[in-house]
């Protein structure tokens, strides 16, 4: 069985949705972006798949429009819904395809754009009203329009997480992601774009002035609810990106000459029942380890999505793990969540942070909308 390995991975800079420099960069635009410079240097005859996350987006098949436009008019395309961890499914399934002899080279990830995503409705008693596609059967306790209780809340009551914690956590995550800027550690992984804005180079979601003080003056988003703790500031941002990774055989890429930057361990999903859904890292994370043969201690990096903060904070919790070793860059707080593109995103942060600090294990998971849970393993070879 061939190995998969991932050969290149880019993303683009993550715009703040509605007002950001990407507000005017359609999905499209954005997949057109990263999936051209995924395929620099590619033999356009060699690229068997294009696989990209998407979701809001009308149905249609934006990793196709994407091929074409990047010139690889031969190649397929395949859209990928797994919620917020449709990115992260698209590699995963790329990997798949790989480890089962049946593609040799596929670029994948996924692409969102909250900013110009377009407005459902449908038809009720004669009358056209709002429509967005459900997560999940509507629940009082777990409401498919209102991931702030069904996330955030039940998660911070279900593993005991105070309202302090969440907001010590999302500090951090402004203050690594700004340090990462500073340092750098995004440059090999960002693709500049080029917007009606002028041209957009550095994440813009992360807040340089954010304070302990701020962030607890903040009023939680259900006031009415006694004890609600989740606010804007503990909470994952609206946000636009696209990230793509290259992955191919272990045969390829020699044959090829392309750099074998990771190796995908393995991988796994998980179901849970919606109400549960922030704790799905915590079920699925040992499920993937297992399945590589590995065990927490193994891990050097984890990439824990904070769709909310709690949801790392529940992982560290119950999981036992070292806070030093997640999300170490920024994530879902500072860095923002442009939802259908955080898996891939996730991946590709971690590909090159392991590679700056010289090899290792490293561990991509996340909740996804609906009840649940997906993690990908990989493996950086040492220096």
């Amino acid at each position: 069985m061939p190995e998969a390995v991932l050969v290149s991975a880019l993303r683009t800079p993550i715009g703040t949705a509605f007002k950001g420099t990407l507000r005017d960069t359609t999905a499209f635009e954005l997949a057109h972006h990263v999936v051209s410079a995924a395929a620099a240097g590619l033999d356009p005859d060699r690229v068997d798949d294009v696989i990209l996350g998407e979701g809001l987006y009308g149905g249609g098949v934006i990793a196709r429009h994407a091929a074409l436009t990047a010139g690889l008019a031969a190649v397929p395309g395949l859209a990928h819904n797994r919620h917020c961890a449709a990115g992260l499914a698209a590699v995963q399934g790329a990997a798949a395809s790989i480890r089962a002899g049946m593609d040799e080279l596929v670029i994948a990830g996924g692409v969102n754009s909250a900013s110009t995503a377009p407005k459902s409705t449908r038809r009720v008693d004669g009358e056209w009203e709002p429509w967005m596609s459900p997560t999940h059967p509507d629940r009082p306790d777990a409401p498919n329009t209102d991931m702030s209780i069904t996330v955030g809340w039940n998660t911070a009551v279900r593993a005991g997480v105070s309202r302090e914690e969440m907001d010590a956590w999302a500090l951090r995550s402004h203050r690594n992601a700004v340090r990462a800027i500073d340092e750098g550690r995004f440059g090999e992984e960002i693709v500049a774009i080029e917007t009606p804005h002028g041209l957009f180079s550095v994440d813009e979601h992360p807040r340089r002035n954010t304070s302990a003080e701020r962030l607890a003056a903040l009023k939680p988003l259900h006031p009415e609810i006694e004890g609600f703790s989740i606010t804007a500031g503990n909470a994952g941002g609206a946000n636009d990106g696209a990230a793509a990774l290259v992955v191919a055989s272990d045969t390829t890429a020699s044959r090829e000459s392309l750099p074998a930057l990771a190796v995908v361990r393995s991988w796994a999903s998980v179901g849970v029942d919606p109400a549960d859904m922030g704790l799905a890292p915590v079920k699925v994370i040992p499920k993937a380890l297992k399945r590589a043969g590995l065990s927490l201690t193994d891990v050097g990096l984890f990439e824990i999505n904070e769709a909310f903060a709690v949801v790392p904070v529940a992982a560290v919790r119950q999981l036992d793990l070292d806070p030093d070793r997640v999300n170490v860059s920024g994530s879902g707080c500072s860095l923002g969540h442009p939802v259908a593109a955080t898996g891939a995103r996730m991946l590709v942060t971690l590909v090159h942070e392991l590679r700056r600090r010289g090899g290792g294990i490293g561990v991509a998971a996340m909740c996804a909308g609906g009840g649940m849970g997906s993690a990908t393993v990989i493996e950086v070879a040492g220096a």
